[in-house]
């Protein structure tokens, strides 16, 4: 029996850290102290206090890359649009890039010719791999 639900996009992704025993029991005590609500809530914070302080690093970077940011979906429409009018895609983007569960690993193989995602890549197991060589 296989599970027909839409799949939920996730508003986060989930890292992995390595800390100091120091630095954890700073963050416990700012945490205990009513700064921050828990771990996650400093941790978040002080990222996103250094995408803030890297700004114009970062928008200069997007720019000049010609990134697209936020959500990019491809169906197989548009990869099928895209082959039959004889282009190879190149994707680049900056945040989430989701290949259709209805696009087949050879159309995947003719309509991109690149992948480059600074963030996730969603697709099927076997259009990821069909693509494997050309996800950068």
């Amino acid at each position: 029996m296989s599970d027909t639900r839409p799949r939920v996009l996730a508003e986060s992704e989930k890292i992995t850290i390595n800390l100091g025993v120091v630095d954890l029991g700073q963050i416990d005590l700012l945490v205990q102290e009513g700064f921050y609500s828990n771990r996650t809530d400093l941790i978040r914070t002080a990222i996103r206090n250094q995408l803030a302080t890297h700004g114009d690093a970062l928008r200069n970077t997007v720019a000049r890359r010609t990134l697209v940011v936020g959500l990019q979906d491809y169906g197989r429409s548009e990869l099928e649009a895209a082959r039959d009018a004889g282009e190879r895609l190149r994707i680049q983007a900056l945040g989430l890039v989701r290949i259709a569960e209805d696009v087949t690993p050879e159309l995947a193989r003719e309509a991109i010719e690149s992948i480059a995602v600074l963030g996730v890549l969603q697709a099927s197991p076997k259009v990821k791999a069909a693509l494997a060589g050309r996800i950068h």
